[in-house]
């Protein structure tokens, strides 16, 4: 191992009580581990080799599963966008959280751009750079607009590639990327996915010989489905196609299936990039790599999430409150530290990204977060906190709030319609594909749960039910 670069096994195991600084103090070749975090758009739990997908290769990440844990109840922040984003990044569940649905606005440039996220809220980049650490984020940022107070330069990361505003990221061809504050024009002529991976590995290359976290979040396999110069990456003339005809938001497309398979296959194969560029900057062993997705597969632009188990056993997909819609792929590597090929069934939520960055680096937590630290889950460590419940809501489709207790899941559908909406209760446990509602055979548990929900909901300014 080299130095610079690398530390002892049991330094690291060191690094997950909270003592970097006191390590860093007594031997100044010792340098705090990298993060990157790869956050996939829309992918759903079942379109990952090592989740049970039979037909899609995806030979990176399932070798990360290999090395590293795969955590097999772990929940997104929200079941569409931005506020998963805002959750993973702000240890704030969406009873709490400052953004809460897909609102946006319109910028000076005559753009569409995401809610701000506040000038209050601390980011995980806010918290690493209280320990030197360099920070970016390269992708779909979703969170705030060109010059807003939730531009990512104002949310404690140095240095920012991508779109800015999720709307504009359903196109792969984008007439202008952002670096930063400034426009990158690119006339529709290159496709976005391969220039962010591109900035992504130079940003690695450059900052090899220091702590650094990259929040890396390509827009695969979001809807509209694409790959450039025809790259079907092999599966061309592999599926029975149905073709999409395209709507207003999304392009036509011929071979939809054999198209998403490589758009998958495509995000595999950059994983296996990253991997070879820390390998190539002999900083792999001393970095942690974690992999999800921001919420379930959706079923826009063509895609089929049937055919391909996109869902896996579970129900639903992107907007519902169901598994499918909320759990998500989540796996962790850290090479030498981890114990390879574990999987574990914590319940976790991303809201828990917080909590454990502060617990592995020794930043002090910000206040009032609800997350849970899994660093004893990845060390396996004894004392692994458990959540008392995990909490979601939703403002689209008529509102929607979910509450998950003890394998138990609560599901309140229609919240805006006073004398249409409803409950249902699942056990996850034994029926993890909510084919059977036991509400109305459970009518204790049903009061215990709504009223869990009804404490893990804070009233918001900007996001409110009809009855608030």
């Amino acid at each position: 191992m080299f130095l610079n670069n690398a530390i002892t096994k049991s330094s690291l195991v060191l690094f997950g009580l909270g003592i970097i600084s006191s390590l860093n103090a007594a031997n100044e070749n010792v340098q705090s581990p990298n993060i990157i975090f790869i956050l996939a758009d829309d992918l759903g739990i079942g379109d990952l080799g090592c989740y049970g997908q039979k037909v899609i290769k995806t030979p990176a990440i399932d070798n990360l599963a290999k090395n590293g844990i795969m955590f097999a109840q772990h929940y997104s922040g929200s079941t569409v966008s931005a506020p998963s984003r805002c959750v993973l990044l702000t240890g704030k569940h969406t009873g709490h959280s400052y953004i809460r649905g897909n609102k946006g606005y319109t910028a000076e440039d005559g753009r569409k751009y995401d809610h701000n996220l506040g000038d209050e809220e601390v980011t995980v980049g806010e918290v690493l750079k209280t320990k030197g650490y360099t920070t970016a984020c390269i992708g779909k940022w979703g969170l705030g607009g060109p010059g807003g107070e939730g531009h990512p330069n104002n949310q404690g990361f140095d240095y920012f590639f991508g779109y800015l505003g999720q709307g504009n990221a359903h196109s792969y061809y984008p007439t202008q990327l952002f670096e930063n504050n400034d426009v990158v024009k690119l006339g529709n002529k290159v496709y976005s996915h391969d220039l962010i991976v591109e900035k992504a590995l130079n940003f690695i290359d450059k900052n090899s010989d220091k702590s650094f976290f990259l929040y890396m979040t390509p827009t695969i396999p979001h809807a509209e489905l694409i790959v450039p110069n025809d790259e079907y990456m092999g599966y061309e003339g592999k599926f029975e196609e149905k073709p999409f005809k395209g709507t207003k938001s999304y392009c036509p497309q011929d071979k939809p299936r054999a198209t998403f398979a490589a758009m998958v296959s495509r995000l595999d194969r950059d994983v296996q990039r990253v991997v070879d560029m820390l390998s190539k900057k002999r900083i792999l062993d001393n970095t942690i790599i974690v992999f999800s997705s921001d919420n379930g597969t959706h079923h826009e632009g063509g895609h089929d999430p049937k055919y391909f188990d996109s869902n896996s056993i579970y129900r639903g997909g992107k907007r519902d409150m169901y598994e499918g819609g909320i759990r998500t792929p989540f796996i962790v590597y850290w090479s030498r530290i981890l114990k390879k090929g574990s999987v574990s069934e914590h319940q976790s939520a991303f809201w828990d990204f917080m909590p454990t960055v502060c617990e592995l680096t020794g930043a002090k937590a910000p206040e009032n977060i609800d997350g849970v630290s899994y660093l004893p889950t990845l060390l396996g460590k004894k004392g692994q906190k458990k959540h008392d419940c995990l909490y979601f809501e939703f403002f689209e489709q008529g509102g929607k709030r979910a509450v998950i207790k003890d394998n138990w899941k609560l599901i309140q559908l229609d919240v805006n319609k006073k004398k249409e909406t409803r409950y249902e209760l699942y056990d996850i446990k034994s029926d993890p594909s909510e084919t059977k509602d036991l509400a109305s055979e459970n009518d204790k548990k049903v009061e215990e749960l709504k009223e869990l929900m009804n404490q893990s909901h804070n009233e918001s300014d900007i996001w409110k039910f009809i009855y608030e």
